[in-house]
């Protein structure tokens, strides 16, 4: 009997049952490899069900590789040309998933992400490749040709091996460290882990202040060095969270300090000599009420200690009032680390894989692919991109 066909030998074994591992299953299904996928999880796809408040965000139409973080920038660019948002729409609508788009680009389904995870479910069940759910892989060996497996469901063997089985991010979901763990038994380099698309926490004085307002939304203009987001703001009771701070959160580091122009698109000095000019009985607060949400700019003006009718503040309060506006500086205390992460920046040093393949340039027949890999996009359905782009470059050479 030829060992390749026999019960426990696979062609490919992909560990991990997420976006990445199942796109992965299913291309070298299709191409004809017996394909096994591999999860300690008792359900596939925990991530994409509550992606996207359970719409999944699964792809941006407007994805380019600028829209990733990386330590070697360039290395995305290959997946993501070959493999782009378009084609997965194709994908998407061949199965008839209503889906709507957003924000510019953002494309989310229609009705549950439950579509997309039965999407992926259903090619890899045409592809022929068998999904295997509570199972860990307790040991790795390679072999001549190939890899052993010792798993908690008996011992396997396979010819490649794909590691899809993500970052740190959300352990609840059941995420671990096991990627990197066998990234590091082949010897390969592993980039500091941290968590990304993520909220701030605050010093306890800011969170006391702004505590009150837990809930309320404004869209701003925020910095961190060279970096900024014009998006949402949003007051939790944590501290700050919204679409502009989980983005710019990627760029932060411990002790940076983030500048917020609460009012962009405005020139705030002007606006406040106008106005003191024409209705000099008008307050700051009545200038902000006008632009920001009311809670808020009640709450911000009493912060500031900016009370009293516009025509006792001398030049330089209005001025201070007005850089204050236009770059409230704060120091967050942190983040909620990786508990509320969305993904895990840093990983497998992409330098050691093919750009092609996802392949270990060292050894052509273990993958590396996902979030697991220092390749890390910014909100808005640009990570799943990277999770089709490189599961399709790494099934269609498995």
């Amino acid at each position: 009997m030829n060992p390749v066909n026999a019960a426990n030998h696979y062609d490919v074994v992909v560990i991990g049952a997420g976006a990445a591992g199942l796109m992965c299953a299913a291309t070298a299904g299709y191409r004809g490899q017996r394909v096994l996928v591999l999860d300690h999880a008792n359900k596939p796809g925990k991530k994409i069900l509550m992606s996207g408040g359970g719409r999944c965000n699964f792809t941006n139409l407007n994805s380019t590789p600028a829209n990733f973080l990386s330590d070697n920038p360039h290395y995305c660019i290959s997946a993501l040309k070959r493999y782009t948002p378009q084609d997965f729409l194709e994908l998407v609508d061949r199965h008839g998933i209503e889906h709507e788009e957003k924000a510019a680009g953002q494309l989310f389904c229609k009705d549950s992400a439950k579509d997309i995870l039965n999407m992926l479910l259903t090619e890899c069940d045409w592809a022929g490749a068998e999904i295997r759910m509570k199972t860990s892989v307790e040991s790795v060996s390679p072999l001549e040709q190939g890899y052993a497996l010792t798993t908690s469901a008996g011992d396997l063997r396979c010819r490649s091996l794909v590691i899809a089985s993500g970052g740190l991010s959300i352990p609840t979901m059941g995420a671990s460290g096991f990627g990197y763990d066998i990234a590091r038994q082949f010897g390969l380099k592993i980039l500091p882990t941290r968590a990304g698309l993520v909220p701030f926490t605050l010093q306890p004085q800011l969170k006391e202040q702004l505590s009150p307002l837990s809930g309320v939304s404004c869209p701003v203009d925020v910095h961190c060095g060279k970096f900024h987001f014009l998006e949402p703001m949003l007051v939790t009771h944590r501290g700050l969270s919204g679409p502009c701070m989980l983005q710019i959160s990627s760029y932060w580091s411990p002790g940076d300090t983030l500048a917020v122009d609460l009012l962009p698109g405005r020139n705030v000095q002007e606006d406040l000599y106008q106005l003191r000019k024409e209705k000099p009985q008008s307050t700051v607060q009545n200038y902000l009420m006008q632009h920001l949400p009311k809670r808020f700019a009640q709450a911000f003006a009493e912060m500031h200690d900016w009370s009293g009718p516009l025509q006792g503040f001398k030049n330089h309060d209005l001025d201070a009032a007005a850089e204050t506006l236009s770059g409230w500086r704060i120091k967050p205390a942190g983040t909620e680390g990786y508990r509320t992460a969305e993904v895990t920046l840093g990983g497998v040093d992409t330098r050691q894989l093919s750009s092609k393949t996802m392949a270990v340039l060292d050894r052509p027949d273990l993958y590396f692919i996902g979030e697991v890999v220092d390749v890390t996009g910014h909100l808005g359905g640009h990570n799943f991109q990277w999770a089709w782009a490189s599961g399709v470059a790494a099934g269609m050479d498995a």
